[in-house]
């Protein structure tokens, strides 16, 4: 009998493959058991309130640890409502017994039928997200971006007066941060525990330019024994007489952003105001050297996220930790505006003020700050400097702003010239030789002459010697080993360019010198045998020597006179405090 090979028969060879039958070793097909779906915990209620409570604890330490700012005009409020919405669907996956084929889909289905308060919620902040970025979306608002900056044409030569010598910062934040550095290295009790924060803050302080910053705790270990009492000092550093101070507190510093748990500024401010969005804090000090610390609070003035702003500031007692909020702060704060603020405001008007098609084609007029800015002292306010160059343009400035940190009155000063680094590698090839570094520079009026004035520093990065160039033709450029000498030494260049005239240099120390004015205040002693009058004249803190040996008629003087008198300086220009040989003087107006 023949063999024969059957498909699809039922012999165990010839009865053909079937892969679901295969177990192996001729075992009998198992049949899969169905998922056994997890069983609901408790009650509906239980479960409600066992994922609320979840949710609660989550939100707790999430919003201890992130400070998120409960404001919708914050992008991290939507992040946090955002992850307690999530918690509170995956917590109730697991409390109701989720039942489902395991899919997204499933559990998209599953959520939102057990989650609708939640996920409707979701649906909700996705849709005000997406609003909020077209409210605030540049190319539909680029008119209201253009106007969050008030710009005021100015004339410099006019509005900007050649202010004193002992108002100029000589010093840059690099070599601040050493001198303070050096000198609490130079106090044992405190350099090993703490050090010093490196965010220094330049104000006016009892009529001189500063810079401040606290301390911090050296590690954790030292904020642990040193916390009780707080950080006890903080620095000062005299932009102009390069001096360091460690100011000691009578009582320790206990809110600053090197505490932790709830005397941390960050978590001391969002709790107080836990809906205030905050700028990043600065240090500063009152006029009796109380330290604070000032929070310019944030406001977004265009759509939900656009038109960054300042509005008012909460003030911190750093010692106490008593705050309040002012819309108006007091005239003691000098810094409410930061600078990236103001320079992001300008570039919005300087992109945008003719539309916003025409910041993209044919860019007329559209202008940007340039890389970099710095502080003056002016009118007991401090105002940042910055230059304008046009979009197109990287070697020349067009202009330049001076805009005040505490009110953002803002002038621009239309004077074309070099722009700031090509001013600095113009000082620095006139000390090549020493391989000396430019600061970036101030803008100042030297002789009705727009001047860029900075510091050269050498490899230790302490300030060697001070150089002036001109800022329309830069070329122009006088350098010194102290100010006084740079400036002489600049003005006389400008004379022999014929940039202004011989008669508008100033005299050189020991040149005789002739002013008139107001008798404010006479004192005497007798020195050597001889008898000295000191008379300081009216808007002078420097007083004027009359020798009655040389100048006998200094007896007869009198409050109010009205004298024209002749001086001889020992530097280049009248100190603001200090005696001065006064060689004689005449009455002006004698007969009244």
């Amino acid at each position: 009998m023949p063999f024969t090979f059957q498909f699809g028969g039922s012999n165990a060879f010839g009865g053909g493959f079937n892969p679901e039958s295969f177990q192996g070793g001729g075992a009998n097909p198992r049949p899969r058991k169905p998922r056994k779906p997890r069983r609901a915990m408790g009650s509906a209620f239980s479960r409600t309130v066992t994922n609320l409570i979840v949710t609660l604890v989550f939100g707790l330490v999430y919003f201890y640890l992130e400070l998120p700012a409960l404001n919708l005009h914050a992008e991290e409020f939507y992040v946090f409502i955002f992850l307690l919405c999530a918690v509170y669907c995956v917590c109730a996956v697991f409390t109701s017994g989720f039942q489902g084929d395991g899919s997204v889909k499933g559990y998209f289905h599953f959520v939102r039928k057990q989650c609708a308060v939640p996920f409707l919620t979701l649906v909700v902040l996705i849709i005000a997200l997406a609003l909020g970025a077209l409210s605030s979306w540049v190319v539909l608002r680029a008119g209201s971006y253009s106007k969050l900056l008030t710009i005021q044409a100015g004339d410099f030569t006019a509005e900007v007066e050649e202010i004193s010598y002992d108002q100029i910062p000589m010093l840059d934040a690099d070599s601040a941060a050493r001198l303070g550095t050096r000198k609490l290295g130079e106090l044992a009790d405190m350099v090993s525990q703490f050090e010093i924060l490196p965010t220094y803050t330049q104000i006016n302080y009892q009529g001189r330019p500063v810079r401040v910053t606290s301390l911090r705790y050296g590690d954790l270990i030292k904020w642990f024994t040193n916390r009780g009492d707080g950080l006890p000092a903080y620095i000062i550093i005299d932009m102009v007489s390069q001096e360091a101070e460690v100011v000691r507190l009578p009582e320790g510093m206990k809110y600053t952003v090197a505490e932790h748990f709830g005397r941390n500024l960050y978590r001391h401010l969002r709790f107080n105001y836990p809906t205030m969005m905050f700028d990043e804090p600065v240090f500063e000090i009152d006029e009796q050297g109380t330290p604070y610390w000032v929070c310019s609070r944030i406001v977004r003035t265009i759509g939900l996220f656009g038109g960054v702003d300042v509005k008012g500031a909460v003030l911190v007692n750093a010692v106490t930790g008593e705050s309040e909020y002012y819309e108006q702060v007091p005239s003691w704060v000098d810094r409410l505006y930061s600078a990236d603020i103001i320079v992001q405001q300008y570039d919005f008007y300087g992109m945008y003020h003719n539309g916003f098609l025409n910041s993209m084609f044919g860019q007329k007029d559209v202008t940007v700050t340039t890389d970099g800015y710095n502080y003056i002292a002016l009118e007991d306010d401090v105002y940042m400097y910055t230059g304008v160059t046009s979009v197109t343009s990287d070697e020349s400035n067009i202009g330049f702003i001076l805009s005040n940190q505490r009110t953002k009155d803002t002038r621009f000063y239309p004077i074309a010239g070099a722009e700031e680094f090509s001013a600095m590698d113009s000082a620095e090839s006139q000390v090549q030789m020493m391989s000396y570094k430019a600061t970036f520079p101030l803008l100042l009026n030297i002789a009705n002459q727009p001047t860029y004035f900075m510091a050269l520093k050498g490899a230790d990065g302490l300030v060697k010697m001070f150089a002036m160039v001109n800022v329309q033709q830069y070329d122009v450029v006088s350098t010194g080993s102290t100010v006084a000498e740079c400036e002489t030494n600049y003005r006389q260049t400008l004379a022999h360019r014929g940039l202004i005239a011989a008669g508008d240099q100033k005299p050189a120390a020991g040149d005789a010198q002739e002013q008139e004015g107001i008798v404010a205040e006479i004192r005497s002693a007798v020195i050597g045998g001889d008898t000295h009058y000191y008379v300081r004249m009216e808007d002078s803190l420097g007083y004027l020597d009359f020798n009655t040996a040389e100048v006998p008629l200094a007896v007869l003087l009198n409050v109010r006179d009205h004298i024209r008198y002749t001086f001889v300086l020992e530097s280049a220009e009248f100190p603001k405090h200090g005696i001065v040989p006064a060689t004689g003087f005449e009455y002006v107006d004698w007969d009244n």
